[in-house]
């Protein structure tokens, strides 16, 4: 009962033992109470009743009843760390039990052979324990062996044979009462469908396991540890971080396993590195690899040792040393059959190329390159990451494109199989080395053109293909419902400076729910979507449009400018110092947004003549008279174009990808579209432009006040030729597809707009915000306007800081008089800005907001 129904089980073996219960009596409760205390409680108290359930056993004169003690005995010593006791009692309690007892023996040493690491002879146990277990018809320890078996299957790389053994332990579950088991089956289920390359369904039933093991109550270490690994291997490695850190501060408030708490040390430190904190990664390892040798856990200790070694690599560690301890790693690995021992070996291969030792690194290259013929997605980029710097190593820049081409076409497939677009967005971070290599590669020996379509081969990705529209999931649907009640209440409160913990705590739990339902959903199709074409790029722009790429390689601008039949290289400032200025002119501007700020508008024209310098160098003086299109790397996305000197009276519009600009050039507007008019509550002018523009275009639909509802506003935008929103925006850092905009009954937000089926062919958002974007992955943006291009929307006009309420209801009026006289949004934006009076507040205004895309 004690995993049917763990509360029950711990009240009723409290309950015998109140009853002075027979010896044999007696050691049953005692054990169960032992077991309840090692898997979901206090370690100490555990092996306190286990050593009474013993000492009951032997009063009893009970062999079989010592021998089934003494292996949960071995099993609570192993966690604890006293890995020595803990063998020899298990080879007591092999040599006590017989038959069907001895059977249930070898399965629990099997399970601890697995927690040491030792895959080979947990398979022998079990090998022998489950003819017995199936001949004794013992269905549920037969499933608890086949579960186990299927585990240890997975840690060797093997998911068919896993796949097997979980379907055929399932198939017995279902027989059964035994619902902590049913859970862990299903928590098993996730880890194999992510061994087997399938990340959404992983987290569907990762979280699924979560559920059922909360119904009961217990806790969930081992579902921990699982989760983290495919956070990771999603990019979320900030959330696989805190999710280690929150389960190790639980178990140490538990008193629990020591054993748990190494590996979710260890996951912690897996997690640190790519989440940029390769010092908390050594701290994290460290401690692991420590714990691990004291738990004489080989197969982990080493484990950990490769995330110590990767993470001191990152921190700029590099020597000799580490390039030895990496190999040595490596070959431990491979001896125990690991999937990451080619990993291990691309790791010292890249020391040492780093310190310069090109046989070693060929050496150890050539062992990881083996890798890229087969298994999962990332282990088969580990092999084409370690092909490429071979060829980097030898020379061969052709060697290294086609390395990259291969790699990058792995994560394609994997990427595709996503169906969230942040999940997309995020696992492009895997493949940014093998990116920044071809770049380089690239830029030595094919020149401007090469390096462009290797800039966008890994540059805006998710951008080129749909999302895949969430289900029409009534849980899903009634979850957002209840997130727009609660934040619609919560801002409300704010706004008349109540606190609202409660409602904000409500809000991240919904929001928390949202997202996980949205990453379980699968990818529709296999694929990229439209490869990219220089000539096809070229043909668009024609004589009179240029369009200006920054790509960027070892932290330097590369400014490609194309146009007029050619693809033109220069080389400008510092990225750093880019960002940095950039920041100073966002702080500018939101100064600039209230009156009496004017002295500041000398400063900020100044900081945008930097800005022209470290972004366009020498290019600038190239670029004419004619209409220009910029495409920025991910990282530079804030920065207000319009501002730079030379961009500043001319038609200009801006694309996170060529690509996507000419999607967006090729896209039709639709043949009987209605303009909308959208009027959110709470701002300052009340929205003054939208009446005016309702007179102005006579049939369009008006959305105000208690009409502009979510549902509402979503049914009229899906497949509108123009929708103008006004509304307060907010963009949200830490989420950003909850990014949202203000409605009447609560926000509107990214997840929102993904549901429709086209997204309007033009829309104006005249509020704060809407142009701030999250930069994650490679060179990937998340929120409100990379959401509309993906879903039809072909030119949009969005403000990238806060912007004076009053300040901007001229600037529409004027925008939408130029789109009344036929331009585009990129001209109509132009006339507008020039249209403005030319005090600081406007001036500002104007160069806040930026035309997206070629509508």
């Amino acid at each position: 009962m004690v995993f049917a129904d763990p509360g029950e089980a711990l009240a009723r073996a409290r309950a015998l033992l109140d009853a002075e219960p027979s010896p044999l009596d007696a050691s049953v409760a005692h054990q169960v109470i032992g077991i309840w205390q090692r898997d979901f409680g206090d370690l100490r108290l555990a092996l306190h009743h286990l050593r009474r359930a013993r000492e009951c056993a032997a009063r009893a004169d009970s062999a079989d009843r010592e021998a089934d003690v003494l292996a949960t005995l071995g099993v609570a010593l192993v966690h604890a760390g006293r890995t020595r006791e803990g063998l020899a009692a298990f080879e007591r309690g092999v040599a006590r039990g017989a038959g069907h007892t001895r059977a249930r023996v070898l399965y629990r040493r099997a399970y601890v052979w697995w927690v040491l690491g030792h895959h080979r002879e947990a398979l022998e146990d079990v090998r022998r324990a489950v003819p017995v277990l199936r001949q004794a018809d013992d269905v549920i320890w037969t499933a608890r062996a086949l579960t186990l078996r299927a585990t240890v299957h997975l840690a060797l790389g093997s998911v068919e044979r896993a796949e097997a053994d979980f379907t055929a332990a399932e198939a017995l579950w279902e027989t059964t009462g035994q619902e902590h088991d049913k859970a862990d089956a299903v928590e098993s289920r996730g880890l194999a469908a992510f061994r087997s390359g399938d990340v959404p369904a992983a987290l569907r039933l990762l979280d699924e396991a979560e559920e059922r093991y909360a119904r009961l109550g217990t806790p969930t270490f081992m579902l921990n540890i699982r989760r983290c690994e495919v956070l990771m291997a999603a990019g979320l490695a900030p959330e696989a971080l805190a999710e280690a850190d929150a389960a190790i501060g639980r178990l140490d408030g538990l008193g629990g396993q020591s054993t748990r708490k190494a590996e979710l040390l260890l996951a912690a430190a897996r997690a640190a590195r790519p989440a940029g904190d390769p010092h908390t990664a050594i701290a994290r390892a460290a401690l692991a690899v420590r714990l691990f040798a004291g738990q004489r856990r080989t197969w982990w200790e080493t484990h950990a040792r490769l995330v110590l070694i990767e993470a001191r690599h990152a921190a700029g560690r590099g020597s000799g040393r580490l390039v030895a301890d990496a190999a040595a790693v490596a070959a431990k690995l491979a001896s125990f059959g690991s999937p990451a021992a080619p990993e291990a070996s691309l790791l010292a291969g890249r020391i040492a190329l780093d310190l310069g030792w090109t046989a070693d690194a060929e050496r150890h290259l050539a062992v990881a390159a083996r890798s890229r013929r087969s298994g999962p997605p990332l282990a088969r980029m580990t092999g084409w990451a370690a092909q490429a710097l071979r060829a980097q190593a030898a020379g061969s820049a052709r060697g290294v494109l086609e390395a990259c081409r291969r790699g990058l076409d792995v994560l394609d497939d994997h990427r595709m199989t996503l169906g969230a677009s942040e999940l997309r967005a995020r696992a492009t971070e895997q493949g940014a080395e093998l990116a920044a290599l071809a770049q380089r590669a690239s830029l030595v020996s094919g020149g401007p053109r090469r390096l462009l379509v290797w800039s966008e081969r890994w540059r805006a990705t998710v951008l080129s293909t749909p999302p895949t529209r969430p289900p029409a999931d009534p849980e899903l649907l009634s979850g957002m419902t209840a997130f727009r009640e609660i934040a619609s209440r919560a801002e409300a409160a704010r706004m008349e400076g109540r606190p609202v913990p409660a409602l904000e705590r409500e809000q991240r739990r919904l929001e928390r729910e949202i997202r996980s339902r949205t990453l379980h959903m699968r990818g529709e199709a296999p694929g990229s979507g439209d490869r990219f074409d220089v000539g096809r790029l070229l043909e668009r722009l024609g004589d009179e449009v240029l369009l200006v790429e920054l790509a960027v390689l070892d932290g330097r601008v590369q400014v490609l400018l194309c146009g007029r039949g050619r693809v033109r290289r220069f080389e400008a400032g510092l990225l750093a110092e880019a960002e940095t200025e950039a920041e100073h002119v966002q702080a500018g501007l939101r100064r600039l947004a209230h009156p009496g700020a004017e002295a500041r508008l000398p400063v900020v024209e100044a900081a945008g003549r930097r800005l022209e310098e470290l972004l366009l160098g020498p290019a600038a003086a190239q670029l004419g008279g004619g209409p220009v299109v910029i495409v920025p790397p991910g990282r530079l996305h804030r920065v207000p174009w319009a501002l730079l000197p030379s961009l500043r009276e001319r038609v200009l519009s801006v694309s996170p990808s060529a690509g996507s600009w000419l999607r967006a050039r090729e896209t039709a507007p639709p043949p009987e579209g209605c303009h909308v008019l959208v009027r959110g509550p709470g701002l300052a002018t009340g929205g003054a432009e939208v009446p005016e523009l309702a007179a102005r275009y006579g049939c369009a639909t008006v959305l105000e006040e208690d009409g502009a509802r979510v549902p509402r506003v979503l049914e009229e935008l899906d497949g509108a030729a123009l929708a103008h929103i006004a509304a307060h925006g907010t963009f949200r850092a830490d989420s950003p597809l909850f990014s949202s905009l203000r409605m009447a009954d609560g926000p509107i937000v990214v997840h929102d707009f993904e549901r429709l089926a086209r997204s309007p062919y033009r829309i104006i958002l005249s509020c704060c915000d809407t142009a701030r974007l999250a930069s994650v992955g490679a060179d990937e943006l998340l929120g409100l306007v990379t959401a509309l291009l993906p879903l039809g929307t072909a030119g949009v006009v969005a403000c990238s800081a806060p912007v004076n309420d009053a300040a901007v209801v001229p600037l529409m009026l004027a925008l939408h008089k130029g789109l009344d006289a036929g331009l585009s949004l990129a001209e109509a934006l132009r006339d507008a800005r020039a249209s403005l009076p030319g005090d600081a507040l406007h001036q500002a205004t104007g160069w806040a907001f930026s035309a997206f895309g070629a509508a």
